[in-house]
């Protein structure tokens, strides 16, 4: 099957795919945001349970397979009575893991502050909670703006996981699945999901480049 009878007899379905794409890539990267700097904080904290609690999910997710963690929460929940759409499993699955990731990020940005911040910050009366919302927060995010750039693209192709289970619509890797089971589409098939893959990532780069240069912390 030619290029143009496979986007004539099944564009549709790429295009529905690429918006199911950036709709959960969106959706879960914001739940990936907020989890991420809860861990964090959680991390920095200075009671101690909490901060092994957060390493500790830390350390459980982001050593957790993707696959592996989609069969848990698609297939062993509902052993526990917790049944989620499909579409819900997998950006669960995406959360979990990213935030795993997004907390290291937002750690890296944190030991980038100068600890005469953090002394300063305590010498003029700031609690723990006020030093994070006005000197270590905002840092960290504008210090890692391009790690989260990064992030947001490993989020999308992670959405891919949705191609394990049955989504409707589907996103671009379920569609070559769909197409390859109802037609010869071979590795055509694949190179446009694989382009609509690129095209976003470029996309998300130029922008996070963008606002890195307006964000960016001179030292």
């Amino acid at each position: 099957m030619g290029l143009a009878e496979l986007l004539g007899t099944y564009g549709q379905n790429y295009l529905d795919g690429l918006l199911a794409t950036w709709g959960m890539t969106a959706v879960s990267f914001v739940f990936v945001m907020v989890l991420a700097v809860a861990v964090t904080v959680a991390r920095v904290s200075p009671v101690a349970p909490l901060r092994g609690v957060g390493e500790l999910y830390v350390q459980v997710f982001r050593n957790i397979p993707g696959v592996a963690l989609l069969i848990l929460v698609a297939y062993a929940l509902p052993q526990l009575r917790v049944v989620l759409p499909w579409r819900t499993c997998v950006i669960v699955t995406v959360v979990l893991m990213a935030s795993a990731f997004g907390s290291e990020n937002f750690m890296s940005g944190i030991n980038t502050i100068g600890v005469g911040q953090i002394e300063a910050a305590r010498s003029i009366g700031l609690t723990f909670g006020q030093i994070l919302r006005h000197v270590v927060i905002p840092q960290a995010l504008r210090t890692t703006v391009l790690p989260m750039t990064n992030l947001l693209i490993a989020v999308m192709l992670t959405t891919a996981l949705g191609s394990q289970v049955p989504l409707t619509p589907q996103e671009l890797t379920g569609v070559v699945s769909y197409v390859n089971t109802r037609a010869t589409g071979g590795i055509l098939a694949f190179l446009i999901s694989a382009l609509g893959y690129v095209l976003t990532a470029f996309a998300i780069s130029f922008a996070g480049n963008r606002l890195d240069k307006r964000v960016r912390i001179l030292r």
